[in-house]
């Protein structure tokens, strides 16, 4: 009985799980308990969407605090949005409401009296965002110690998340700097549902501590997964000569509208322009089919208020709901028990795939999704690399490497992250005055740093100095300048990641969310799935006043390709050539590859790379990821620059190219590519030594020299573009 680690949770806990009608622990929970409560290493928990990983967590670590009472804050949960805090938040008061154990939550929409109460007496469990903690680190200082000084455990959820950005380097350095106001080094616990390399976040979570770091293996569930991909042709919705159709008459929609109802339906969109157009088009087919209007938009753009109708809406079990999000819901917030997930075109990554196909199948029936993709009508005038599904393409290619290998894409951090460098240096002289070598040795010693020379911080502290961000004391310190004090106490100074200045829209006094650039007065837009007049703007207070209007219109923003893995290319070429029908295609999406791979084999796609268009025009089909492609795109101009001529460079990345080149011969542009690409060492001579990419938040206060050393050292990928124009010898 006593190797049973239920008998050894708190009798509250014991309770909670007999009132849930809890047959037994699952395996996760037993593993998580043993490690927790046998040995003092950190712990990663990965295992699918609603395994119970929150739970294997927390049931140990609150008997701990239940049974050895912290005088200080005794859990951190750090997650990465307000929506998932809110979301555990009330699950831990249901846990804990028989339990003297506090649980608070702190973030821009918690009021200033529970973040008081909190400080006046801090103990229990603090759920918190990176952006919510840099704030306390800055303005609160001397409170750290009273609040953290018996910190136990650092809960970080949705790792994979965090990994591979500087949000996540800003974790580690808030970690390190969290530490030197405990009295012992808390004990890490990392969450995450899609992780492709074990050791990659193993070593992520144990960043600047001494302690191991356990994953506890579990074996995969037998969880049944229904899978669907159709494909659609359509107009250019994007051609302002046409305006656009009725959403009923338009066939893609009408699918679309089919397959989410009824019941629960997520439909999940790479972004938050396809989030509105695709819910102002389904809410248009329901107005004409004299429908309930059960539609909403969940983004980061869409006011506080709606997101929270949106989530209230998933999870109401006696209505029907179908909610269009980004990222913003491919997280673990229980929407309760969904029909189906809808995703609209093709993941940018495995690792998204499995994360949103795990928003079905929570109450033990099978997950499900519905993939729809589509390209734009062929008017026969196209070049080939054009004639291409490449959604259905990447589509496929994103399941089969799940289904087939279980491959999830592994995850890099940046090892030059200036940026982040710049940020973390500012906020720690926002806490006071420091020494140039005691202010070296903070901040190179923080985890995210470790590559970054000693020199090159000198260089970045010189240039602050130059531009008014710091200034010196007359006892030879360094201080917060008057031109930095304008940046760090501006509260968007707490997020690392770059953010737009947007304008609140207004209906009346009600806030539906933020545009960044709205249109003149007179015209419309789309928001929150509805259409919007413009009715006045306030360009001082950043305000848009409207009315709702009916008709669909023109969304505000534009997406962006993201970053695409080189095992995707690479299994998407191989879809055009395997000769393997896929279960879960539909008739045109079925249809539609057919047409591909005839494409394919009848111009010998297989054999060659580079593809003569006519003339001295040329595409070239890399099949690399984005870095490489990247890479190859800054090879390419060089030869344009040198006695062999290319010019014209355009493409999809990372997709294809299109060139013009003076030869007509594909073979001689072969040879030149393959010879300038082969003879690389490094990517120094692919930067021009006056560039400097401005790519991240603070890059606009880092010195040029090094935005141009990180990014040839993070953006760039020399090795792997070599690997692959090799085997096109």
């Amino acid at each position: 009985m006593t190797d049973n680690p239920f008998y050894r949770l708190s009798p509250f806990i014991q309770e909670y799980i007999y009132r849930h009608g809890w047959t037994e622990l699952r395996e996760i929970q037993v593993e998580a308990a043993h490690v927790l409560f046998d040995t003092d290493s950190h712990l990663l928990l990965a295992s699918g969407t609603a395994s119970g990983k929150t739970e294997a967590a927390f049931l140990p670590v609150l008997t701990q605090l239940q049974q050895q009472p912290s005088s200080s804050v005794g859990v951190l949960y750090i997650g990465p949005t307000k929506a998932l805090i809110n979301d555990q938040f009330y699950r831990l008061q249901g846990l804990l409401q028989e339990a003297d154990i506090p649980v608070w939550h702190w973030h821009g929409d918690v009021g200033r009296s529970s973040k008081e109460r909190l400080v006046r007496q801090p103990k229990g469990v603090l759920q918190i965002t990176p952006e919510s903690l840099e704030s306390l680190l800055i303005n609160r200082t001397q409170v750290l110690q009273p609040i953290f000084h018996d910190l136990r455990y650092v809960i970080v959820d949705e790792v994979h998340v965090f990994m591979g950005s500087d949000r996540g380097l800003q974790i580690l350095a808030q970690l390190q700097r969290l530490a030197r106001y405990a009295k012992q080094e808390p004990r890490r616990i990392g969450l995450s549902a899609t992780l492709g390399d074990y050791a990659l976040a193993e070593q992520w979570l144990g960043s600047g501590s001494k302690r191991t770091v356990v994953t506890p293996r579990i074996s995969a569930g037998g969880q049944s997964v229904r899978l669907a991909l159709e494909h659609f042709q359509r107009p250019d919705e994007e051609d302002k000569e046409k305006p656009l159709p009725p959403a009923q008459a338009d066939p893609y929609y009408r699918y679309i509208f089919g397959v989410t109802r009824p019941g629960k339906a997520l439909v999940f969109s790479n972004n938050r322009a396809q989030t509105e157009t695709v819910t102002a088009s389904l809410r248009q087919i329901a107005e004409a089919e004299q429908l309930p209007d059960v539609y909403h938009v969940h983004h980061g753009s869409i006011s506080a208020p709606l997101r929270e109708a949106a989530e209230a809406a998933m999870r109401d079990p006696e209505t029907d709901a179908v909610t269009a999000a980004t990222v913003t819901l491919e997280l673990g917030i229980d929407l309760g028990q969904l029909e189906r997930v809808v995703q609209l075109e093709a993941p940018l990554a495995v690792s998204s795939f499995l994360q949103r196909l795990g928003r079905s199948g929570r109450r033990g029936g099978p997950m499900e999704m519905w993939f729809v993709t589509s390209e734009t009508e062929k008017t026969g005038g196209e070049a080939l690399p054009e004639m291409l599904p490449w959604q259905l393409l990447q589509s496929i290619a994103v399941i089969q490497l799940y289904l087939e290998e279980r491959w999830i894409e592994p995850i890099e951090s940046s090892q030059l992250p200036y940026s982040l460098l710049y940020h973390q240096t500012m906020s720690l002289l926002a806490q006071g005055e420091q020494t140039p070598r005691a202010l070296a040795q903070k901040v190179l010693t923080l985890p995210p740093f470790k590559a970054v020379h000693p020199e090159d911080f000198r260089q970045l502290l010189l240039y602050l100095l130059d531009i008014d961000h710091i200034q010196r004391t007359e006892e030879g310190g360094l201080i917060i300048g008057l031109t930095g004090e304008r940046v760090v106490r501006n509260f968007k100074f707490y997020a690392v990641f770059a953010d737009n200045e947007e304008y609140t829209v207004q209906d009346e006094s009600r806030e539906i969310g933020s545009i960044i650039q709205p249109p003149p007065p007179g015209e419309r837009f789309a928001l929150a799935g509805r259409t919007w007049e413009v009715l006045e703007i306030d360009p001082k207070r950043k305000l848009v006043q409207v009315k709702q209007i009916s008709g669909r219109a023109s969304v505000s923003w534009k997406g962006t390709c993201g970053r695409v893995h080189g095992r995707i290319l690479q299994r998407m070429r191989q879809v055009l050539f395997e000769d393997k029908e896929y279960r879960y295609l539909q008739p045109q999406a079925r249809e539609r590859l057919r047409e591909a791979r005839q494409l394919a084999a009848a111009h010998r796609l297989d054999q060659r790379n580079i593809l003569p268009l006519g003339g001295q025009t040329f595409a070239i089909l890399p099949w690399m990821g984005t870095r490489s492609y990247r890479t190859l795109d800054r090879s390419l101009r060089m030869l344009g620059r040198g006695r062999f001529s290319i010019y014209g460079i355009g493409g999809v990345a990372p997709h294809f190219f299109t060139l013009l080149a003076d030869t007509d011969s594909s073979e001689i542009l072969q040879q030149a590519i393959v010879r300038q690409v082969m003879g690389l060492e490094t990517g120094e001579s692919l930067v021009a030594l006056n560039e400097s990419p401005r790519l991240q938040k603070y890059d606009e206060f880092v010195p040029a020299p090094l935005l141009r050393k990180a990014f040839i050292h993070d953006h760039l990928d020399v090795k792997e573009m070599k690997s692959v124009v090799k085997a096109w010898e």
